[in-house]
């Protein structure tokens, strides 16, 4: 068994526009801090002075590889209210895995449903209910650089039903979201207002229930299909988002 990471390490070096922020503390630190809460008047209870380390975290649920869910699209879906991540079935996060290589696509590029068609037919894979379907176009390569956030390509409102309609109920990408860049949107936008621009795929999730990870790594270390992915959320109560260190498991 080979196991891979697909997960971003949580770190204030990730360019994007709600940054991670990490206060470390060493064992001297700790040492005081938990002398004093936990231990005051007893004097140097640690070795060498040197208590437990640890950190303290300002962190978005949506920051790191994460699994976004269906409250975070709209307070509804279908016509109920949306589940938050503490709700979802954790069955839906261990399934078969399947890469669609989009390299071949320019940032920002808008994936349609033939697109998918295409991919699929490429790697002679039919899709089947339930399979996690993991979007690579080697974004997260520039993870720490300004213009991350718009170096991947996209999903449309109808790659994204048409992923639901077949069975999907999780998929990824390795970019910093699920649709086109921002930049893009607003270009969009403002050429034409108008309904159904501004996070179209997202808002897919107003008719029909899914989860899309966003901000993954290493699928240009998968083959296309033949492997399980373990991408369990955080279970933060009553959250649009967990964060989920991702794997995919190969057997050798």
């Amino acid at each position: 068994m080979k196991i891979i990471d697909l997960s971003v390490t949580i770190s204030d070096k990730v360019k994007e526009p709600f940054p991670t922020a990490i206060n470390y503390e060493d064992h001297k630190e700790g040492a005081k801090t938990m002398g004093k809460i936990l231990f005051d008047g007893l004097g140097d209870v640690f070795p060498d002075g040197n208590g437990p380390a640890g950190e303290f975290l300002t962190v978005n649920s949506h920051a790191g590889t994460h699994v976004d869910a269906p409250y975070h699209y709209y307070p509804t879906c279908n016509g109920e209210p949306s589940r938050t991540i503490d709700e979802m079935p954790l069955d839906w996060f261990f399934r078969d895995g399947v890469v669609l290589d989009f390299t071949d696509k320019p940032a920002g590029y808008m994936f349609e449903p033939n697109d998918l068609k295409e991919k699929l037919a490429a790697i002679k894979y039919t899709l089947k209910p339930y399979d996690i379907v993991l979007i690579r176009c080697d974004a997260s390569k520039h993870l720490h650089e300004k213009d991350f956030t718009s170096r991947h390509v996209g999903a449309s409102a109808k790659a994204t039903h048409w992923l639901i309609d077949q069975g999907i109920k999780v998929m990824g990408t390795d970019g910093w979201s699920w649709d086109i860049p921002l930049h893009l949107q607003a270009k969009d936008y403002r050429s034409n207002p108008r309904p159904g621009i501004i996070w179209q795929a997202h808002y897919v999730g107003i008719e029909k229930e899914y989860c899309q990870i966003e901000k993954l790594v290493n699928l240009d270390k998968l083959p296309p299909f033949g492997f399980k992915v373990a991408c369990f959320p955080a279970k933060i109560e009553k959250a649009s988002a967990g964060w989920t260190r991702a794997v995919a498991i190969l057997d050798e």
